[in-house]
């Protein structure tokens, strides 16, 4: 999990995908952990050059691997939030994700055009708990986050909104994998007018014979579906996701820019945890 609708990026969203909710599942129920744990990692990443392009990178990166478990500001598998309301079943949550840029010269389809800005999202998400195992290591989820996109400039400008409910389930300590956690996640993607115009539109001045110029339209963006496995030793950390996207339907879908409309991204993670702090806190996680 992430530039709105790309497959997996550098850093903070491999951070977000690899580490985050992708790889959720470590439901164990009111236990003590460290208030905070730091540590490094390496990931190694493939994926298409953004949502919908028929050329694809793959990246060997450095990882961050950080967790911090206050009782507003939390940063876990579930990302880096604010959380402002909460019940057994119920959570309220102000949450972001960040994105790198993409530069069009290495863009085949969209050489000669802008590029694309690094860009944060932000905004208010809704866990909903809808069934838990007794030990709470098996458990389904309705996220529905809703977030306003900005490119990461001088001067930044606003570039839409971005609405991706999905079905979270999350398997820990199935049999004869006790000590690996899974997770999987479904939902469709919705972004507004100026999302889509901004990774999708074609403005008359870029239009070529071979790029005609194209208005997109806000609404339907496709759906995501996405696999992770985890597994925590002591100090070291390894995970994988797999995640396939469908833009079949898509409001853009007939946008010259989009060059495939499914496509499946993937990598692999470890970390090692190097530091931690002596204060312990109640979580139930």
């Amino acid at each position: 999990m992430k530039r709105p609708y790309s497959a997996p990026k550098p850093l903070a969203l491999l951070a977000a995908l690899v580490l985050g909710p992708t790889l959720a599942g470590s439901a164990w129920a009111d236990v003590e952990k460290p208030l905070w744990e730091a540590g490094v990692g390496v990931a190694t990443v493939s994926f298409p050059a953004y949502r919908g392009s028929d050329q694809r990178q793959a990246f060997v990166l450095p990882t961050p691997y950080f967790v911090y478990r206050g009782e507003f500001l939390k940063a876990d598998r579930e990302g880096v939030r604010a959380q402002l309301f909460e019940t057994d079943r119920l959570k309220l949550t102000v949450s972001g994700a960040l994105s790198p840029p993409a530069y069009s010269r290495d863009i085949h389809v969209r050489e000669g055009m802008p590029d694309l800005r690094a860009n944060v999202e932000v905004g208010p998400q809704l866990n909903l708990t809808l069934w838990q195992s007794e030990n709470r290591r098996q458990e389904l989820k309705l996220l529905v986050p809703l977030r306003a996109a900005f490119t990461l400039e001088r001067h930044p400008k606003s570039i839409g909104w971005v609405f991706h409910p999905k079905l979270n389930v999350d398997f820990g300590g199935l049999p004869g994998l006790t000590d690996w956690n899974a997770g999987m996640q479904v939902g469709p993607l919705f972004g507004d007018r100026k999302q889509h115009q901004y990774f999708y539109g074609v403005d008359a001045a870029n239009a070529t014979a071979t790029r005609p110029a194209y208005q997109a339209k806000g609404g339907f963006a496709g759906m995501q579906y996405i696999l992770g496995v985890s597994k925590r030793y002591d100090k070291t950390w390894v995970g994988a996701f797999l995640r396939y996207d469908s833009l079949r339907g898509a409001t853009f879908a007939d946008s010259p820019l989009v060059r495939t409309r499914n496509y499946v991204a993937g990598g692999v993670a470890v970390s090692w945890i190097l530091g931690e702090s002596a204060e312990r806190v109640r979580v139930d996680e």
